[in-house]
């Protein structure tokens, strides 16, 4: 009797680790779908049928590379990333409620230097302590968690092995006496493969003055990181005040976040995180007869792109090699009340689009853990409900 007991365990044990990956040795996250569809529409409210019933009729999702479970070897294998880059993007993509869905539920937060510490943390001040950031991530069932060097390095010997680590390389730093707005290394690549990383994260403000110097320093960085095996995420973001122009704010525009897009994966960015577009033509409003801007092609307002924000959404795919690298869309600031009914609309637009997931974090930390991993798993249940499509 005792030796059958402990064969249903061990046979139980063993399918919870094949079910996780054989690259991320813990017990699989309970998958099951925590939200339903309906209540999945009845966050979309008025805009349900317009965002789950919409096909697009601008890039066919046909020429799409779409996220599934064999991503990394339908879409990594020929490329030059080594072997230990494609185990460590595959320890992502097979960690938490996303496992082996080729979809990723990324918790980011390094706004404790972006956005100030006490901006960020003063409406839950546990996340001073970067512990419960990682805690967070673990029972919100992420597949990685983005933080800082200073925080994950506190941290490495115990969770490393327990959710794949993302090391923040560079930031703002937002003390200096008037703001300035400049991404700077806070540390090396080495130091971020010394505590385990499976991926390091950078940012670059695209349009802005010291763009080409950034665009040079993450790409030197970006190499050394594939040598050394981890993976590389772009936080894709645009930076110049001229992008604001007759009260509309063209640093989400689709255009310009495309070409942004395109930038990043230039320098071998592995995965994107881009604001989600919000509006279209920055081209256009910024090259007028006063002053020539960039290249621009009307068929990419009457062809690539319509106004629905899934066919927005798409361009900003497309531009990343036709979703061969990655998407994964921004969270956005926290709302309050409305967070759920944003991050799941978020969520739908993102993978209707052909996108690869999303990166929420201030939606789920500046709020009691337990409300945050509901809108984590909210989030997650997305990319599980096989009823939302590809539009």
């Amino acid at each position: 009797m005792k030796e059958n007991c402990i064969d249903k365990i061990l046979s139980t044990a063993k399918a919870g680790i094949i079910a996780q990956g054989l690259s991320s040795f813990i017990f699989a996250p309970n998958k099951t779908i925590t939200m339903p569809s309906k209540k999945i529409t009845e966050l979309l409210g008025d805009k349900a049928e317009y965002l789950l019933n919409h096909q697009s009729k601008t890039i066919s999702k046909g020429q799409l590379h779409l996220p599934g479970p064999d991503f990394v070897e339908r879409v990594w294998l020929s490329s030059d990333r080594n072997p230990q880059v494609l185990r460590n993007l595959q320890s992502m993509y097979g960690n938490g409620r996303l496992a082996n869905s080729g979809y990723l539920s990324i918790l980011p937060v390094d706004q404790g230097i972006e956005h100030s510490g006490g901006a960020s943390f003063a409406k839950n001040p546990i996340y001073f302590d970067p512990e419960n950031i990682v805690k967070l991530a673990i029972e919100g069932g992420c597949n990685a968690v983005a933080t800082t060097y200073g925080g994950l390095g506190f941290l490495a010997r115990r969770y490393a092995h327990r959710i794949p680590f993302i090391v923040k390389i560079n930031h703002n730093e937002f003390l200096t006496y008037p703001n300035k707005f400049d991404q700077i290394m806070f540390a090396s690549i080495k130091q971020s493969w010394n505590l385990g990383a499976a991926a390091v994260g950078a940012t670059i403000y695209f349009g802005s003055d010291e763009s080409t110097r950034q665009i040079q320093e993450v790409s030197k960085a970006f190499e050394m990181a594939h040598e050394l095996g981890m993976a590389t995420i772009l936080w894709c973001y645009l930076r110049n005040p001229a992008f604001k122009k007759d009260g509309v704010d063209y640093h989400v525009s689709a255009d310009l976040t495309g070409q942004a897009n395109h930038l990043g994966v230039t320098i071998e960015a592995d995965i994107i995180k881009q604001k989600l577009p919000e509006n279209n033509g920055g081209y256009n409003a910024l090259n007028t007869k006063e002053s020539a801007y960039g290249k621009n092609d009307k068929r990419i307002y009457t062809d690539l792109t319509s106004d629905h924000p899934i066919d927005l959404c798409r361009y900003q795919v497309a531009n990343c090699y036709m979703g061969r690298a990655g998407l994964i869309n921004s969270g956005g600031a926290s709302s309050g009340a409305s967070d759920m009914a944003e991050a799941v609309t978020t969520a739908v637009i993102n993978k209707r689009a052909g996108g690869m997931g999303l990166i929420s974090g201030r939606k789920a930390f500046q709020r009691p853990m337990k409300e945050g991993v509901e809108i984590l798993n909210a989030i997650q249940d997305v990319y599980l409900d096989n009823s939302i499509t590809i539009a």
